[in-house]
């Protein structure tokens, strides 16, 4: 019983706001969406890797292993990704970007700070690091077919870790004044990227749902299961092994639904996923981390 109510009150907050985002759209209000997302994903975002970051007193080798951990287990997804695609005979420019990365911002962050508390924090901004990098990189390669490294130069939330990093290594802190106005900036994000993520699912128009449960089945199966044996394989602390295997289990990102749009790839399709996946995850999120607390 007391298992359940944490795990309650950990994931509670976390749909509560994404159900006002939902609700707020249905309800006929307005919301702007490329406004929030911009002032979330150049200000807000950033400022809270930054101070994560710079704060954390996590060890910086448990943080190299960490971050080596996580970029084995977004190559080991895309292999089995791929594997996937070919053996179903899907189209790979719809699908596998979808299949590899994950909301590891909107809901990630959210979930991981709430179980773990700072320490969990630390390490999953170094996630949403490594996907944010990877989405406008190989991500954008995947869909269009191009490459687009400097788009992730013009990304906020790439210089943001770097300077976090290099503030991390060197041991240096921002004076307390700033320190207290980027922390409170910082604190916008989270409410902003769930209550988003809610009108963001709304506004969607699914498509092809048996489909996209299959393949959301099979994302949260690979990915949990690469997460977990990761995890064991370099002998990650608990916290580090959590927010992994959490972090890697996060439904398709939004982000993935907009590539799709913006290149032509099959929208409705990766719209599908992104909605069925979020629903999903209300489930198997929950159940997930009652193993791993």
């Amino acid at each position: 019983m007391n298992l359940s109510l944490t795990v309650l009150e950990i994931v509670a907050p976390v749909f509560i706001l994404a159900a006002l985002g939902f609700g707020w759209v249905k309800l006929g209000f307005e919301y702007r969406i490329q406004f929030v997302t911009r002032l979330a994903m150049t200000l807000a975002v950033p400022c809270l890797i930054f101070t994560a970051l710079m704060k954390t007193d996590l060890d910086k080798n448990t943080l190299t292993t960490f971050l080596l951990a996580c970029l084995a287990g977004y190559a080991v997804i895309a292999v089995l990704g791929l594997a996937l695609v070919r053996i179903t005979g899907l189209d790979q420019r719809t699908y596998l970007a979808p299949l590899i990365f994950g909301n590891t911002g909107n809901l990630g962050i959210p979930l991981a700070m709430f179980a773990f508390g700072e320490a969990g924090l630390g390490y999953a901004v170094v996630v949403l690091a490594v996907t944010s990098v990877l989405s406008f990189t190989v991500g954008i390669y995947l869909v269009a077919g191009k490459g687009a490294g400097s788009k992730a130069l013009k990304e906020p939330m790439v210089w943001a870790t770097l300077l976090g990093a290099v503030f991390l290594w060197q041991d240096w802190q921002t004076p307390r004044f700033l320190t207290n106005a980027l922390d409170l900036v910082g604190q916008m994000a989270i409410p902003l990227m769930l209550i988003t993520l809610g009108v963001a699912v709304a506004r969607l128009t699914p498509g092809k749902i048996s489909r996209a449960v299959l393949l959301s089945l099979a994302k949260l199966l690979i990915c949990t299961a690469t997460g977990w044996g990761l995890a064991l394989f370099f002998g990650l602390d608990q916290v580090a092994f959590g927010v992994l295997v959490l972090q890697l289990a996060t439904p398709v990102a939004v982000t993935s639904y907009l590539l799709a749009e913006k290149f032509n790839a099959d929208a409705e399709a990766v719209a599908g996923m992104v909605v069925v996946s979020t629903v999903i995850s209300v489930v198997t999120l929950p159940l997930l981390l009652a193993f791993l607390l």
